[in-house]
Protein backbone atom coordinates (compact mmCIF):
# COMPACT_ATOMS: atom_id res chain seq x y z
CA UNK A 1 0.00 0.00 0.00
CA UNK A 2 1.17 3.47 -0.94
CA UNK A 3 2.24 6.02 2.10
CA UNK A 4 -0.29 8.48 2.72
CA UNK A 5 0.56 11.65 1.13
CA UNK A 6 1.39 14.48 3.44
CA UNK A 7 1.46 17.96 3.24
CA UNK A 8 4.59 19.62 4.58
CA UNK A 9 4.45 22.09 7.77
CA UNK A 10 7.55 22.78 8.01
CA UNK A 11 10.44 25.05 6.74
CA UNK A 12 13.45 22.25 7.05
CA UNK A 13 13.73 20.26 4.22
CA UNK A 14 17.04 18.90 2.81
CA UNK A 15 15.82 18.03 -0.29
CA UNK A 16 15.22 21.48 -1.46
CA UNK A 17 16.67 22.87 -4.33
CA UNK A 18 17.07 26.99 -4.56
CA UNK A 19 15.80 27.74 -7.90
CA UNK A 20 18.14 29.85 -10.36
CA UNK A 21 15.92 32.30 -12.01
CA UNK A 22 17.08 33.47 -15.34
CA UNK A 23 14.47 36.42 -15.34
CA UNK A 24 10.92 37.96 -13.35
CA UNK A 25 8.44 35.04 -13.79
CA UNK A 26 5.55 35.61 -15.46
CA UNK A 27 2.29 34.92 -12.45
CA UNK A 28 -0.93 34.94 -13.29
CA UNK A 29 -3.20 35.35 -9.93
CA UNK A 30 -6.32 33.41 -10.70
CA UNK A 31 -9.64 35.56 -8.64
CA UNK A 32 -12.54 33.23 -8.72
CA UNK A 33 -15.82 35.51 -8.37
CA UNK A 34 -19.58 35.00 -7.40
CA UNK A 35 -21.26 38.54 -7.00
CA UNK A 36 -17.95 40.64 -6.01
CA UNK A 37 -18.35 43.83 -8.10
CA UNK A 38 -17.97 46.23 -5.45
CA UNK A 39 -14.52 43.86 -3.45
CA UNK A 40 -13.02 43.85 -7.31
CA UNK A 41 -13.11 47.51 -8.00
CA UNK A 42 -10.53 47.41 -4.71
CA UNK A 43 -8.78 44.05 -4.73
CA UNK A 44 -7.46 44.48 -8.54
CA UNK A 45 -5.70 48.02 -7.84
CA UNK A 46 -4.49 46.66 -4.50
CA UNK A 47 -3.06 43.53 -6.45
CA UNK A 48 -1.45 45.71 -9.52
CA UNK A 49 0.22 47.52 -6.78
CA UNK A 50 1.45 44.64 -4.43
CA UNK A 51 2.60 41.57 -7.23
CA UNK A 52 5.36 44.01 -8.82
CA UNK A 53 7.27 43.50 -5.40
CA UNK A 54 7.30 40.02 -6.86
CA UNK A 55 7.35 40.31 -10.34
CA UNK A 56 6.76 43.09 -12.89
CA UNK A 57 4.82 39.93 -15.59
CA UNK A 58 1.82 39.42 -13.85
CA UNK A 59 -1.81 38.77 -15.26
CA UNK A 60 -4.96 39.33 -12.76
CA UNK A 61 -7.29 36.65 -14.59
CA UNK A 62 -11.14 36.73 -13.29
CA UNK A 63 -13.58 34.23 -13.72
CA UNK A 64 -17.19 35.12 -12.97
CA UNK A 65 -18.87 32.79 -11.60
CA UNK A 66 -22.42 33.00 -13.26
CA UNK A 67 -22.57 36.37 -11.10
CA UNK A 68 -26.13 38.32 -11.00
CA UNK A 69 -24.31 41.70 -10.43
CA UNK A 70 -22.07 43.58 -12.67
CA UNK A 71 -18.85 41.58 -11.37
CA UNK A 72 -17.99 40.96 -15.10
CA UNK A 73 -18.51 44.75 -16.30
CA UNK A 74 -16.35 45.76 -13.60
CA UNK A 75 -13.69 43.57 -14.64
CA UNK A 76 -13.55 44.73 -17.96
CA UNK A 77 -13.82 47.96 -16.99
CA UNK A 78 -10.80 48.03 -15.13
CA UNK A 79 -9.21 45.80 -18.06
CA UNK A 80 -8.74 49.13 -19.18
CA UNK A 81 -6.01 50.85 -16.98
CA UNK A 82 -5.11 47.18 -15.13
CA UNK A 83 -3.40 43.79 -16.76
CA UNK A 84 -6.64 41.81 -16.01
CA UNK A 85 -8.28 38.76 -18.19
CA UNK A 86 -12.16 37.86 -18.03
CA UNK A 87 -13.92 34.60 -18.19
CA UNK A 88 -17.53 34.69 -17.55
CA UNK A 89 -19.00 31.00 -17.32
CA UNK A 90 -22.23 30.59 -18.77
CA UNK A 91 -23.68 30.20 -14.97
CA UNK A 92 -22.61 29.17 -11.37
CA UNK A 93 -21.11 26.48 -11.23
CA UNK A 94 -19.39 26.54 -8.41
CA UNK A 95 -16.38 27.58 -6.70
CA UNK A 96 -14.27 24.58 -7.41
CA UNK A 97 -15.44 25.06 -10.96
CA UNK A 98 -14.37 28.56 -11.04
CA UNK A 99 -10.94 27.32 -9.79
CA UNK A 100 -10.66 24.64 -12.60
CA UNK A 101 -11.65 27.62 -15.24
CA UNK A 102 -8.90 29.62 -13.83
CA UNK A 103 -6.64 26.75 -13.70
CA UNK A 104 -7.21 26.01 -17.27
CA UNK A 105 -6.40 28.97 -18.45
CA UNK A 106 -3.33 29.89 -16.93
CA UNK A 107 -0.28 30.54 -18.17
CA UNK A 108 2.37 31.72 -16.14
CA UNK A 109 5.24 30.69 -14.39
CA UNK A 110 3.67 30.83 -11.57
CA UNK A 111 -0.33 30.51 -10.27
CA UNK A 112 -1.86 32.09 -7.50
CA UNK A 113 -5.08 31.65 -6.31
CA UNK A 114 -6.86 34.08 -3.98
CA UNK A 115 -10.70 34.62 -2.80
CA UNK A 116 -12.12 38.13 -4.67
CA UNK A 117 -13.61 38.91 -1.43
CA UNK A 118 -10.22 40.79 0.18
CA UNK A 119 -10.10 37.97 3.21
CA UNK A 120 -6.56 36.98 1.72
CA UNK A 121 -4.47 39.27 2.63
CA UNK A 122 -2.02 40.17 -0.45
CA UNK A 123 1.34 40.91 2.60
CA UNK A 124 1.51 37.03 2.58
CA UNK A 125 2.40 36.27 -0.70
CA UNK A 126 6.08 38.18 -0.55
CA UNK A 127 6.58 34.94 2.30
CA UNK A 128 4.77 32.47 -0.17
CA UNK A 129 6.49 33.96 -3.05
CA UNK A 130 10.05 33.28 -0.42
CA UNK A 131 9.32 29.74 -0.34
CA UNK A 132 9.03 28.94 -4.00
CA UNK A 133 12.41 30.45 -4.82
CA UNK A 134 13.71 27.83 -1.53
CA UNK A 135 12.34 25.02 -3.88
CA UNK A 136 8.90 24.66 -2.31
CA UNK A 137 6.06 23.92 -5.63
CA UNK A 138 3.12 24.57 -3.74
CA UNK A 139 2.52 26.98 -0.69
CA UNK A 140 -0.51 27.28 0.68
CA UNK A 141 -2.06 29.26 3.42
CA UNK A 142 -3.29 28.16 6.78
CA UNK A 143 -6.19 29.92 9.00
CA UNK A 144 -4.51 30.71 12.26
CA UNK A 145 -7.57 31.81 14.08
CA UNK A 146 -11.24 30.65 13.53
CA UNK A 147 -12.90 32.46 16.75
CA UNK A 148 -15.20 34.05 13.73
CA UNK A 149 -16.81 31.00 13.09
CA UNK A 150 -19.27 29.46 15.29
CA UNK A 151 -17.69 26.76 17.52
CA UNK A 152 -20.27 24.01 16.35
CA UNK A 153 -18.82 24.43 12.86
CA UNK A 154 -15.38 24.49 13.61
CA UNK A 155 -15.40 21.25 15.39
CA UNK A 156 -17.80 19.90 12.55
CA UNK A 157 -15.13 20.90 10.50
CA UNK A 158 -12.12 19.59 11.63
CA UNK A 159 -13.99 16.22 12.43
CA UNK A 160 -14.74 15.46 9.41
CA UNK A 161 -11.27 16.66 8.08
CA UNK A 162 -9.44 14.32 10.56
CA UNK A 163 -11.91 11.75 9.53
CA UNK A 164 -11.62 12.45 6.42
CA UNK A 165 -7.10 12.14 6.45
CA UNK A 166 -7.56 8.93 8.38
CA UNK A 167 -9.68 6.62 5.83
CA UNK A 168 -7.92 8.64 2.81
CA UNK A 169 -5.09 8.24 1.13
CA UNK A 170 -4.32 11.92 1.09
CA UNK A 171 -3.56 14.19 4.48
CA UNK A 172 -6.05 16.97 4.39
CA UNK A 173 -5.74 19.98 6.42
CA UNK A 174 -8.83 21.24 8.15
CA UNK A 175 -7.69 25.29 8.13
CA UNK A 176 -5.82 24.93 4.76
CA UNK A 177 -7.71 26.37 2.16
CA UNK A 178 -7.72 27.64 -1.58
CA UNK A 179 -5.66 30.51 -0.94
CA UNK A 180 -2.35 29.05 -2.51
CA UNK A 181 0.55 30.00 -5.17
CA UNK A 182 1.32 26.55 -7.40
CA UNK A 183 4.45 26.10 -9.27
CA UNK A 184 3.62 25.89 -12.85
CA UNK A 185 3.88 21.63 -13.13
CA UNK A 186 1.50 21.91 -9.84
CA UNK A 187 -1.24 23.34 -12.52
CA UNK A 188 -0.15 20.78 -15.36
CA UNK A 189 -0.54 18.12 -13.41
CA UNK A 190 -4.20 19.36 -11.83
CA UNK A 191 -4.91 19.62 -15.35
CA UNK A 192 -4.92 16.05 -16.07
CA UNK A 193 -6.91 15.18 -13.38
CA UNK A 194 -10.50 13.72 -15.23
CA UNK A 195 -12.78 14.19 -12.26
CA UNK A 196 -15.95 16.34 -12.65
CA UNK A 197 -17.15 16.57 -9.35
CA UNK A 198 -14.20 18.38 -7.47
CA UNK A 199 -12.81 18.95 -3.77
CA UNK A 200 -9.88 21.13 -4.75
CA UNK A 201 -8.36 21.04 -1.02
CA UNK A 202 -7.95 16.71 -1.69
CA UNK A 203 -6.92 17.31 -5.56
CA UNK A 204 -4.30 19.80 -3.99
CA UNK A 205 -2.76 17.41 -1.68
CA UNK A 206 -3.09 14.10 -3.95
CA UNK A 207 -0.88 15.65 -6.47
CA UNK A 208 1.49 15.71 -4.01
CA UNK A 209 4.84 18.04 -4.82
CA UNK A 210 6.83 20.05 -2.05
CA UNK A 211 4.40 21.57 -0.02
CA UNK A 212 4.43 23.81 2.77
CA UNK A 213 2.15 25.58 5.06
CA UNK A 214 1.96 29.45 5.85
CA UNK A 215 -0.28 30.49 8.47
CA UNK A 216 -2.20 33.81 7.85
CA UNK A 217 -4.80 35.61 9.78
CA UNK A 218 -8.64 36.17 7.52
CA UNK A 219 -9.81 39.66 6.73
CA UNK A 220 -13.78 40.05 7.40
CA UNK A 221 -14.92 40.68 4.06
CA UNK A 222 -14.62 44.30 2.75
CA UNK A 223 -18.39 43.71 0.87
CA UNK A 224 -21.21 41.28 0.52
CA UNK A 225 -22.24 38.27 1.80
CA UNK A 226 -20.52 34.93 1.74
CA UNK A 227 -22.36 32.70 -1.16
CA UNK A 228 -20.64 29.08 0.74
CA UNK A 229 -23.54 28.48 2.85
CA UNK A 230 -24.70 24.93 4.92
CA UNK A 231 -26.08 23.22 1.61
CA UNK A 232 -23.07 23.72 -0.69
CA UNK A 233 -20.53 23.02 2.54
CA UNK A 234 -22.14 19.67 2.73
CA UNK A 235 -22.53 18.91 -0.82
CA UNK A 236 -18.77 19.54 -0.89
CA UNK A 237 -18.12 17.34 2.12
CA UNK A 238 -19.89 14.51 0.60
CA UNK A 239 -17.85 15.27 -2.65
CA UNK A 240 -14.95 14.67 -0.92
CA UNK A 241 -15.26 11.46 1.13
CA UNK A 242 -16.54 10.05 -1.82
CA UNK A 243 -13.49 10.68 -4.19
CA UNK A 244 -10.94 10.56 -1.89
CA UNK A 245 -12.64 7.23 0.70
CA UNK A 246 -14.10 3.68 -0.05
CA UNK A 247 -14.50 3.74 3.75
CA UNK A 248 -17.98 3.88 4.62
CA UNK A 249 -18.08 1.09 2.04
CA UNK A 250 -15.90 -0.77 3.85
CA UNK A 251 -17.50 0.72 7.14
CA UNK A 252 -21.06 -1.05 6.05
CA UNK A 253 -19.17 -4.51 5.06
CA UNK A 254 -18.09 -4.85 8.09
CA UNK A 255 -21.72 -3.90 9.96
CA UNK A 256 -23.60 -6.06 7.52
CA UNK A 257 -20.92 -8.90 8.47
CA UNK A 258 -21.50 -8.21 12.10
CA UNK A 259 -25.33 -8.23 11.88
CA UNK A 260 -25.02 -11.58 10.04
CA UNK A 261 -22.49 -13.14 12.67
CA UNK A 262 -25.14 -12.35 15.40
CA UNK A 263 -28.02 -13.68 13.56
CA UNK A 264 -26.33 -16.84 12.65
CA UNK A 265 -25.90 -16.90 16.78
CA UNK A 266 -29.13 -16.20 17.79
CA UNK A 267 -30.61 -18.49 15.01
CA UNK A 268 -28.45 -21.82 16.96
CA UNK A 269 -29.59 -20.57 19.96
CA UNK A 270 -33.28 -20.84 19.04
CA UNK A 271 -32.65 -24.18 17.81
CA UNK A 272 -30.68 -25.47 20.80
CA UNK A 273 -33.51 -24.42 23.04
CA UNK A 274 -35.98 -25.28 20.67
CA UNK A 275 -34.14 -29.04 20.77
CA UNK A 276 -34.09 -28.75 24.57
CA UNK A 277 -37.41 -27.31 25.88
CA UNK A 278 -39.81 -27.27 23.00
CA UNK A 279 -41.76 -24.75 21.40
CA UNK A 280 -41.81 -21.24 22.93
CA UNK A 281 -44.53 -19.07 22.14
CA UNK A 282 -43.60 -16.66 19.54
CA UNK A 283 -42.68 -13.51 20.03
CA UNK A 284 -44.42 -10.84 18.00
CA UNK A 285 -42.57 -7.69 19.28
CA UNK A 286 -39.30 -9.36 19.14
CA UNK A 287 -39.62 -9.97 15.58
CA UNK A 288 -41.34 -6.88 14.25
CA UNK A 289 -38.23 -4.83 16.09
CA UNK A 290 -36.12 -6.86 14.35
CA UNK A 291 -37.16 -6.66 10.71
CA UNK A 292 -37.44 -3.13 11.62
CA UNK A 293 -33.61 -3.03 12.30
CA UNK A 294 -32.88 -4.94 9.52
CA UNK A 295 -34.57 -2.98 7.25
CA UNK A 296 -33.55 0.38 8.09
CA UNK A 297 -30.02 -1.54 8.28
CA UNK A 298 -30.38 -2.73 4.24
CA UNK A 299 -31.73 0.70 3.25
CA UNK A 300 -28.98 2.85 4.83
CA UNK A 301 -26.35 0.87 3.42
CA UNK A 302 -28.03 1.14 0.11
CA UNK A 303 -28.02 4.91 0.39
CA UNK A 304 -24.03 4.63 0.66
CA UNK A 305 -24.18 2.55 -2.05
CA UNK A 306 -26.19 4.73 -3.92
CA UNK A 307 -23.92 7.81 -3.11
CA UNK A 308 -21.29 6.20 -5.03
CA UNK A 309 -23.10 4.68 -7.82
CA UNK A 310 -24.27 8.34 -8.76
CA UNK A 311 -20.82 9.80 -8.40
CA UNK A 312 -20.01 6.94 -11.15
CA UNK A 313 -23.20 8.09 -12.97
CA UNK A 314 -21.45 11.70 -12.93
CA UNK A 315 -18.25 11.16 -14.20
CA UNK A 316 -18.95 8.39 -16.93
CA UNK A 317 -21.71 11.03 -18.69
CA UNK A 318 -18.06 12.99 -18.76
CA UNK A 319 -19.72 16.50 -19.25
CA UNK A 320 -17.43 19.08 -18.97
CA UNK A 321 -17.38 20.83 -15.46
CA UNK A 322 -17.51 24.32 -16.46
CA UNK A 323 -18.87 26.19 -19.85
CA UNK A 324 -17.50 29.38 -20.85
CA UNK A 325 -19.59 32.39 -21.58
CA UNK A 326 -17.38 34.70 -22.73
CA UNK A 327 -13.60 35.17 -23.11
CA UNK A 328 -11.83 38.40 -22.64
CA UNK A 329 -8.14 38.10 -22.75
CA UNK A 330 -5.62 40.44 -21.50
CA UNK A 331 -5.40 43.53 -23.72
CA UNK A 332 -1.91 43.44 -26.10
CA UNK A 333 -0.83 46.95 -24.73
CA UNK A 334 -1.36 45.34 -21.26
CA UNK A 335 0.66 42.05 -22.23
CA UNK A 336 3.61 43.59 -23.36
CA UNK A 337 3.70 46.53 -20.81
CA UNK A 338 3.54 42.95 -18.21
CA UNK A 339 6.49 41.57 -20.04
CA UNK A 340 8.76 44.59 -21.04
CA UNK A 341 9.02 46.74 -17.56
CA UNK A 342 10.03 49.97 -17.52
CA UNK A 343 13.93 50.20 -17.11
Amino acid sequence: MADKITQHTSESDASLTPRQLKGAPAITCILPAYNEAENLKVMIPLLCEYLPRLSDRFELLVVDDGSRDATSAVAIALAESYPVSLIRLSRNFGKEAAMSAGLDHADGDLVILMDSDMQHPVEVLEEFYQHWLEGYDMIYGIRSDRSDEHPIKRRLTRYFYHMLSQSADVEIQADAGDFRMLDAKVVRALRALPERKRMMKGLFAWVGFRSIGVPFQVNPRFSGQTSFGIRRLSSLALTGITAFSSTPLRMWMFIGAGISLLSITYAVVIVLRTLIWGVDVPGWPTLVAGIGFLGGVQLLSVGVLGEYVARIFSEVKARPVYLISDHHPLRPEMKRDAEEPES
